[in-house]
């Protein structure tokens, strides 16, 4: 079921950014990440999946319902989010010199995945992930064909991918548990890792494990 707000309208001469999200097994993660968005974008449109009877639905139906009802509320670009994530504060600030470098770019951010309320992993794979985040609605052409772990774009070869020099902490790592049912629900889901060739044992497998505290000023 599709959702959306708009908290404000963008002033004269402004593109209208919206949040895009879906949700399900984390519903009550959804009003910290409105609140942790509200300063930066002018709205939302979520895919409500919590009625859903597959264990996970298709990311391709989600996100081509949730970009068609966007393109209809006007957006010009979209934040892509993910519930159990909080973007840095700062990104408020941050914003309007990104979106003045002009619609061909999209904006990578960095993926800090939480193993405790201040602290995040960054030893092997874990200090290199990135994700693409904020992008021009217009780049979102053509059908999205992978049903997991895929992307909001389904060409981006036109487009310069541009360090947004924000980070995105994921929440849902932060306890031992939450690891291995996060490592349990993707198994399921891939269990041949089609989506993912490296698997998801590497989830909740803490050898080598290293850890840096949140950077003052970058919470």
């Amino acid at each position: 079921m599709l959702e959306s707000r708009i908290f404000r309208d963008a002033a004269r001469g402004d593109a209208l950014v919206l949040a895009a999200f879906s949700y399900r097994y984390d519903a009550h993660l959804v009003p910290g990440l409105i609140e942790n968005l509200a300063p930066t974008v002018h709205g939302y449109v979520a895919w409500n999946d919590t009625g859903a009877e597959m264990a996970l639905t298709p990311e391709t139906t989600r996100r081509e319902l949730i970009l068609a009802e966007a393109r209809r509320l006007g957006a010009r670009w979209i934040l892509a989010a993910d519930p159990d994530e909080r973007f840095e504060d700062r990104l408020a600030q941050r914003l309007p010199e990104m979106l003045a470098e002009g619609e061909g770019n999209l904006w990578m951010f960095r993926l800090r995945e939480m193993f405790s309320p201040d602290h995040y992993r960054t030893d092997s794979v874990w200090g290199g992930k990135s994700l693409m985040r904020l992008f021009p609605i217009s780049a979102a052409q053509g059908p999205l064909t992978v049903a997991l772990h895929g992307h909001w774009i389904a060409d981006s070869s036109s487009y310069t991918k541009r360090d947004a020099r924000v980070n995105v902490y994921h929440l849902r790592m932060a306890s031992p548990v939450r690891r291995r049912m996060r490592r349990e629900l993707y198994a399921a889901a891939d269990p041949r890792r089609e989506f993912q060739p490296i698997g998801y044992d590497y989830l909740d497998d803490e050898r080598g494990l290293r850890l840096e505290r949140i950077p003052e000023g970058r919470g």
